[in-house]
């Protein structure tokens, strides 16, 4: 069997790169030298690009592995974050994307056409999104700023507060059902994006505002980097009644890769078969079924399974659907094709 290139709901390169953690060049991400996402992996695993997030840090530490290796944990959420200050990160990351695509490496893609052209390019697909919306203004100016730049997929909250809504802690053992739901704001926002043909990103908002979304939106509901609650109790997966609310809209639910969402224990331990992947994908198919779910790895934001490891362990991924029964056409809409539907559905296409 012929196996498909995969297309990804979510990775934060962008984030690294802002960082430095990894370098643009041909020592890091334009050769081999990458963490877990290079041009070299991406050509090694089969990886055909997908949604690079634009991430605001924040003051508070990102690494809870530790915390999240106990039976149960809760941890706080971080302090809002002021769009005056989140704006300058937003750009900065905006514009590493750009040098991205001057450099070769990834085409910025605005429809579905430019998708399958840089699939047939050889370069990574990007779509410019941003995960927590914390550089959009009240007015909305820096929305409209970074839509002209490419911007089409926005999460109006990571796991803090925003001015638009409220995001899940990272808590095991429990539901989404953390808190309030959109802001008055935030459901200005929803409509605004829906104006503008942006995806909005259910992953990371609590329940109450997924059901606002759900009320509000005319777009298909997605969940970009999610997996499912009745197999792993954590806040950030979904219930089986927002599972089937994503049915009913024909959207989607990327499988997201981050073991403490994947595993029954919620532990942060790399050590977790590809197997417990294949559990949530067949479940997810339950119940939303096979043209509504895809990819979400959250590479480059997460320990993923060490059988994976990187992009370059993609192939891995592949076996194992196809050692679970998944024929040709299942791997094809699960790796791309059931990505491609809903967004050009979502870009008006």
């Amino acid at each position: 069997m012929k196996t498909p290139l995969i297309f990804d709901g979510h990775n934060d390169l962008l984030l690294r790169l802002h960082n430095g953690d990894v370098s643009l060049d041909d020592a890091g991400v334009l050769g081999g030298g990458g963490r877990q996402i290079d041009v070299q992996k991406a050509q090694t695993g089969g990886f055909a690009g997908g949604f690079f997030a634009i991430f605001i840090p924040g003051g508070d530490s990102l690494s809870h592995d530790d915390e999240m290796m106990k039976d149960a944990y809760d941890l706080p959420l971080p302090a809002m974050v002021d769009w005056q200050d989140a704006i300058k990160v937003a750009l900065s990351q905006a514009s590493i994307l750009i040098e991205l695509e001057r450099r070769g490496a990834v085409r910025i893609c605005r429809s579905t056409a430019d998708i399958r052209a840089a699939m047939t390019e050889g370069r990574m697909a990007a779509i410019l999104h941003m995960e927590g919306a914390e550089a959009i203004d009240p007015e909305f100016n820096t929305l409209e700023v970074l839509h002209s730049a490419g911007l089409r997929s926005l999460g109006p909250v990571w796991s803090r507060p925003t001015l638009f809504g409220h995001g899940v802690p990272f808590r095991f053992p429990s539901s989404g059902d953390t808190g309030e739901g959109l802001t008055p704001d935030g459901i200005r926002l929803i409509k605004r994006c829906n104006e503008l043909r942006i995806m909005i990103d259910l992953s990371h908002m609590n329940e109450a505002g997924f059901w606002d979304v759900a009320r509000i939106s005319d777009a298909p509901l997605v969940a970009t980097h999610s997996n499912a609650g009745a197999l792993t109790r954590h806040s950030r997966n979904l219930s089986d009644r927002q599972l089937h609310a994503i049915r009913e809209s024909d959207g989607i639910v990327g499988l997201n890769f981050a073991v403490a969402f994947l595993r029954e224990d919620g532990r942060m331990d790399e050590n977790t078969p590809i197997s417990r992947m294949l559990d949530h994908l067949d479940y997810l198919i339950a119940e939303v079924g096979e043209d509504r779910v895809g990819m979400g790895s959250d590479f480059d934001g997460a320990t993923v399974p060490a059988e994976i490891g990187t992009i370059a362990g993609l192939p891995a991924l592949r076996e194992a659907m196809i050692q679970r029964g998944y024929d040709a056409a299942l791997m094809k809409k699960l790796c791309h094709e059931n990505w491609l539907r809903v967004l050009g559905e979502t870009w008006g296409e």
